[in-house]
């Protein structure tokens, strides 16, 4: 007896989507971005003007905003940084914008407002987001998060609401 039509479709539709859930689910260590982050190292910083408003818990950095935590650094036009004061201040939240650029070694991630997240160990980038990678390798899309703890990024809502990039490849040898 032979199958139905529309079992057979099922089976041709769903094996190329097991195929891709297969070999997403394999770790793959090129889509990790600012992996291994430090981000309980201590946070630095400069500006050319800053206000305390303390009885807000946070802080204003303005022009040539320029913040480094370990190898990570952050540079943007303007910052509020969120803290709770309990005995010390511990930063909650960094909010830049203007020309956002984050950068780890040969890593960068660009947007018009970037959003760092200490609790979640999260960088949101929004607004014409970009993560580029020194071998060439480019993601775009309306918003990208990065997980610090993972290392791993997503994207979502590009032009037209889709995401969009290249991946390089490797140069062969012999050919």
């Amino acid at each position: 007896m032979m199958p139905a039509p529309k079992i057979l479709l099922r089976a041709a539709i769903a094996a190329p989507i097991l195929g891709i859930a297969a070999f997403a689910a394999v770790p793959q260590p090129e889509a990790q971005v600012f992996s291994g982050h430090n981000s309980d190292a201590p946070v630095d910083y400069a500006a050319d003007r800053i206000e305390l408003q303390d009885r807000q818990d946070r802080v204003i950095l303005s022009g040539n905003v320029d913040v480094k935590q370990a190898e990570l650094r952050l540079r943007a036009a303007r910052t509020v940084v969120n803290f709770t004061n309990a005995g010390a201040l511990q930063i909650q939240r960094i909010t830049a914008s203007g020309g956002v650029v984050v950068t780890r070694g040969s890593e960068t991630a660009t947007g018009d407002v970037g959003i760092y997240d200490f609790n979640q160990k999260i960088i949101t980038m929004t607004g014409n987001a970009t993560i580029k990678r020194a071998n060439g390798d480019t993601l775009r899309g309306g918003r990208l998060v990065v997980d610090l703890k993972s290392g791993v990024s997503s994207a979502s809502g590009g032009k037209g609401g889709r995401v969009s990039g290249t991946f390089s490849v490797p140069k062969q040898s012999g050919n």
